[in-house]
């Protein structure tokens, strides 16, 4: 049987390989949209964490994404909290969302954000004029940007003085008071980061937080806390884009699997009329159809899988700070999310050639 199986696919190469190309390109489709959602996902946690901040404090109603908040808590704020026992640092700083050629988070800091931990320079250093500006070295690398280089933000011009190491938050960052009159937002700030004296003093801190006048109705969160909650389930719309997107590929292979399939049991008539003329049961013409099927879907998964691979590389040479991470666990699921489709796109093929009459398939023309 497994000879013939081979025998049937090499026999119509161009269509063999159309179904293969189509799997792989579902199988390449969930790997590189999900890995990417999730690269960027843990990318954010990433560089959340590389802030060195033990508390969040943001307004009532913020969100949890980074840069969706604006800038609506005064910057008097910051003073309060630096009052309460154990409280290390305070460092306010303002998000600002930019939607100008690519979307990006432009973090404004003072100095107190690099006292939370400090930045780790690869060319230049701290900002000391109003329109200096910092990038990160992702971001450097895929835009050659170098210390002294103009760079627009915001429709103004900044001046590159640092390029810092990854991992602190925004990938650009501005004076903070700067980012305040860009925005319109004298005074004000995003959040606040906290560091404590001591890890043990951590929810101690934020039980005294809470309890000034006016600072109940605050979120107030431990970065664990925060880090916690950035997942795909708890990020409003992600995982219904990863559902959709697995839903259009399955799609694809059903289609596709399902067309070739038929059209080879419709071209194999007189082949499944001998079959079973000589003695071949309804299972065993089904086991044929379905075996073909896998065949070809797990040479789809396979090509996939390669071509997902080459793929990350290849947009990270080019782009660096698109993060895409391939987990073995979404290759399992793709590899049954492909399979699965194919064989469910075979079956009804694989049952139309089983029902056929022997008789009446050995008269086909």
């Amino acid at each position: 049987m497994n000879k013939m199986i081979l025998a049937n696919l090499v026999h119509r190469p161009m269509r063999s390989l159309i179904s293969v190309i189509a799997i792989a390109v579902e199988v390449t489709l969930i790997l590189l949209i999900v890995g990417l959602s999730l690269g960027m996902l843990n990318d954010a946690k990433n560089r959340t964490l590389g802030i060195g901040a033990d508390l969040l404090v943001q307004p009532p109603g913020s969100s949890n994404l980074m840069g969706i908040s604006g800038a609506p808590v005064p910057m008097k704020v910051a003073d309060v909290i630096r009052k309460v026992p154990h409280v290390a640092v305070v460092a306010p700083v303002v998000w600002n969302l930019s939607t100008s050629g690519t979307l990006e988070v432009i973090d404004g800091i003072d100095q107190s954000f690099s006292d939370l931990k400090p930045f780790q320079y690869v060319a230049g250093g701290p900002m000391q004029n109003d329109y200096d500006a910092l990038v990160d070295d992702y971001l450097a690398t895929s835009k050659n940007i170098k210390v002294g280089d103009p760079i627009s933000i915001l429709n103004h011009e900044f001046h590159v003085s640092g390029i810092v190491v990854n991992g602190r938050g925004a990938r650009k960052f501005v004076p903070l008071p700067t980012l305040q009159d860009l925005i319109g937002a004298q005074g004000k700030a995003s959040i606040f980061y906290v560091k404590v004296d001591n890890e043990a003093n951590i929810e101690s801190v934020r039980s005294a937080i809470q309890s000034i006048p006016g600072m109940g109705s605050y979120k107030i969160v431990t970065m664990s806390e925060y880090l916690s909650m950035m997942t795909a389930s708890n990020l409003p719309g992600l995982k219904q884009f990863i559902e959709v997107v697995i839903g259009v590929a399955v799609i694809i292979g059903f289609i596709v699997i399902f067309q070739a399939m038929y059209t080879a049991v419709m071209e194999r008539t007189r082949e499944i009329g001998i079959l079973k003329s000589m003695g071949a049961s309804k299972l065993y013409v089904v086991n044929i159809i379905l075996r073909e099927t896998v065949v070809l879907a797990i040479s789809g998964v396979i090509l996939g899988i390669g071509l997902s691979m080459v793929a990350r590389y290849g947009i990270h040479a080019k782009l660096p700070t698109l993060p895409i991470q391939i987990a073995n666990i979404w290759k399992l699921y793709a590899t049954l999310i492909a399979i699965g489709g194919a064989i469910l796109g075979a079956l009804y093929p694989a049952f139309k050639a089983a029902q056929k009459d022997p008789i009446e398939a050995l008269a086909y023309e």
